[in-house]
């Protein structure tokens, strides 16, 4: 299978993760992704919490990459053929961590990682030069972007 590769320097401001968001959903639409299937909206929010983990904890610029499968024979069906990689390279040598929010559904930050590990077919990290690559794949059978939408924060509360 074939990969088109495509990458946006990110700079170190928080207003770049907008910035970061359209870019991704520009090239996903180029790509013959629709923008509302659940598989553009998995990767909006993945690509938004690895950039803003990039962008505020190190405090450095960024390199976003996307890795777009390309289907090859004839292009009868529109999308990607396969799963698509997100990598966020950074400064920092420090591993990513999730941190568990917990049972606070008003808590507006710790569960960027978490989404990520839920919403994706997998993800890590690796040294990369002098910082490292944070990567995850997305299956174009991707979920829904409300993974916590089914939980139950009553039960969890106790």
């Amino acid at each position: 299978m074939q990969v088109l590769q495509v990458q946006l320097a990110v700079q170190a401001d928080p207003a770049e993760v907008g910035r970061a968001r359209r870019w991704v959903r520009s090239r996903l639409l180029n790509h013959g992704v629709d923008p509302d299937a659940p598989m553009a909206e998995t990767v909006v929010l993945v690509v938004s919490e690895l950039v803003t983990n990039a962008v505020v904890h190190t405090g450095c610029p960024a390199v976003l990459r996307l890795c777009l499968p390309v289907a090859e024979g004839p292009q009868e069906e529109a999308g990607p053929a396969g799963s698509l990689r997100v990598e966020v390279a950074d400064a920092s040598r420090s591993a990513p961590a999730p941190r568990h929010a917990g049972a606070d559904e008003d808590a507006t930050n710790g569960r960027g990682l978490e989404l990520v590990e839920l919403l994706c077919e997998r993800w890590g990290w690796y040294p990369d030069g002098s910082g490292k690559r944070v990567w995850c794949e997305i299956g174009t059978d991707a979920r829904p972007t409300d993974p916590l939408a089914d939980v139950d924060w009553a039960a969890l509360a106790q």
